[in-house]
């Protein structure tokens, strides 16, 4: 297997646990969280299988899980908020079409405080109900003491996000993903220093069907993604090899791998050598990890 030696994985183990049960000790700096030896647990959407996606209990959950990087999404409200919601429409995640009518009705085109006045829990049980869309900055907030925030950015410029990480003091205190490689080297220019991963496979001309190769972490996708300012592939899980791997490893950069939601699954990610690993579920990350070092 390609995990580390058994020693050296039960401590980092146990001090990400000491560390993490010390309420004044901060999570590493993006630099340093990306020199971590073992793989990293990353939740997806918060612990989005335990509690509605993209939502403050959903990332309290995460930190109480361990996760060393909490992942989130974004987009911009209609008077420029910044909110944290995966889908550009408000449908799926939201109580919009029972209290407002209609269908698809997109985030971009209501204020911050009407999309407030939505309950964002109930869908996922009726436990979360009152629970409200976040600010980017009240989820960054709540996430920053115990884990590092990965923030995914689904629409809107790259200045924006960059003015208001610099002026909260957040940059290279997170991590800023995005599908939109144009939008990663617009941060880059803007923040050279801030660590950034490059989400893939990236969608073709619209309309038309990816080909293998386009969804391949190929050579020619690490060097675009480097080129446009990241040092991490977040890439499918399907379409990650042994040999992408590696090749990413051999230029310096990273390989996360997503949405893993089984054990099973997990461990054969590790077995490629991935540094990090998205999931719905990060204990069962935990799971895999304890497993892999039992079978050294």
């Amino acid at each position: 297997m390609l995990i580390r030696p058994l020693s050296l994985l039960l401590c980092h183990v146990i001090l990400f646990g000491a560390s993490f049960a010390a309420a004044d000790t901060p999570p590493p700096a993006a630099p340093e969280l990306l020199r971590i030896t073992r793989p990293l647990v990353i939740a997806h959407r918060g612990y989005s299988g335990a509690a509605p996606e993209n939502t403050l209990p959903s990332f309290a959950a995460a930190t109480l899980a361990g996760a060393d990087m909490v992942e989130l999404d974004y987009h911009h409200t209609s008077d420029g908020a910044l909110v944290v919601l995966h889908d550009a429409t408000l449908d799926r995640t939201t109580d919009a079409r029972q209290r407002w009518g209609g269908e698809k009705i997109r985030a971009s085109e209501h204020t911050l405080a009407e999309l407030q006045s939505l309950d964002a829990g109930r869908w996922f049980d009726g436990r979360f109900a009152g629970t409200r869309l976040p600010l980017l900055t009240e989820a960054i907030e709540l996430i920053t003491p115990h884990a590092v925030t990965l923030v995914e950015r689904k629409a809107g410029d790259a200045r924006t996000c960059v003015e208001l990480l610099r002026h909260r003091g957040w940059i290279n205190r997170v991590v800023v993903q995005s599908f939109d490689w144009d939008y990663l080297r617009d941060f880059h220019a803007l923040a050279p220093e801030q660590v950034l991963a490059a989400l893939g496979p990236v969608a073709p001309a619209k309309g038309q069907p990816f080909t293998d190769a386009e969804k391949a972490l190929s050579p020619q996708q690490l060097d675009r993604l480097a080129a446009a300012g990241a040092s991490v592939a977040a890439w499918s899980r399907d379409h990650v090899t042994h040999d992408s791997v590696r090749e990413a490893h051999a230029r310096g950069l990273k390989v996360w791998v997503y949405t893993v939601n089984d054990v099973a699954t997990a461990r054969q990610m590790l077995d490629l050598g991935v540094d990090g690993i998205i999931s719905n579920h990060p204990p069962l990350i935990w799971k895999a990890l304890a497993l892999a070092l039992r079978a050294e």
